[in-house]
């Protein structure tokens, strides 16, 4: 058991870590492509090499998969994601999306009847308070981009809660094609009516984030196989480094102070997670 929630920790991390690299690819799309359409192509790629691999007995247990909420849940919170990463810096962006991790451990509670210590409900206030910062409570408006950004946040944990669910039981490679056939759908019919001809880098960029976020997809599904969602919830918090880093480095975003005060407290909320869960499992031994 010990092993297993180890490895869900290591391949939530790498998940995370390849989500802000798809991020950014993303952020860079959609000044000139609508996101419905960077999306398709997203999904068309990872279903390609789903199919590639799982061939005609992937395409029957896709055909009979039961799970839908999920996948529009995902939908939802990525399209609200994305539509705010025109108006929003990289870092500032992935900040106020941690409020993901907060709301999954409450989630987690609530619906899977998970067992959240003192400790995670301390990182859960600690989480959210940073939240408040990021989001500039001195004299703040809530932007529309800022709202698109929290609620994505909300949608994306309450589908994790979901993966959590299913995870035991359903294939990963079923998971993550099911999910990819569904946007294909949803998305395919957005297309039709928002196309832009993309020129050779704009077509090769969308094909790019469907290899990065895959590749994420995957790692994330097996992780939420091997370990509780309050355990992992906080690792989504890694991405904040290469939010940060990718910011500086590609459009020289310097982030303002709440936003890097509000990350702070944000990381705090993981570290006093991290560590009560390394004090609980020398105890049990």
């Amino acid at each position: 058991m010990k092993n297993s929630i180890n490895l869900g920790i290591l391949l939530t991390t790498v998940a995370y870590m390849a989500f802000t690299f798809h991020d950014a690819i993303i952020k860079i799309l959609v000044v000139s492509i609508p996101v419905w359409q960077i999306l398709f192509f997203r999904s068309l790629t990872i279903l390609l090499g789903c199919l590639a691999y799982g061939r005609d007995k992937l395409v029957h247990q896709t055909m009979t998969s039961p799970i839908i909420a999920r996948r529009i849940l995902l939908l939802s919170a990525w399209l609200s994601y994305y539509s705010a990463a025109s108006r929003l810096q990289l870092a500032e962006m992935t900040t106020l999306y941690y409020a993901a991790p907060v709301v999954g451990t409450l989630l987690a509670w609530l619906i899977l009847k998970e067992e959240v210590t003192l400790a995670r409900w301390l990182a859960v206030g600690v989480g959210f308070v940073g939240v408040l910062i990021a989001c500039n409570p001195i004299g703040p408006t809530i932007s529309w981009p800022v709202y698109l950004a929290l609620q994505a946040a909300v949608l994306w944990a309450a589908a994790m809660v979901l993966l959590r669910k299913t995870s035991l039981h359903e294939k990963t490679i079923v998971q993550l094609a099911v999910s990819n056939v569904f946007f294909l759908v949803m998305t395919g019919v957005a297309v039709l009516y928002t196309w832009r001809t993309p020129d050779m880098t704009q077509l090769m960029l969308p094909v790019a984030t469907g290899v990065v976020a895959g590749a994420a997809q995957l790692a994330l599904f097996e992780g939420m196989r091997r370990a509780p969602v309050s355990v992992l919830a906080p690792f989504e918090y890694t991405s904040l480094v290469w939010a940060f880093l990718l910011g500086y480095l590609i459009w020289a975003d310097i982030p303002m102070p709440n936003v890097i005060a509000g990350a702070c407290m944000i990381l705090g909320a993981g570290l006093i997670i991290i560590v009560s869960e390394r004090l609980r499992r020398r105890l049990a031994v």
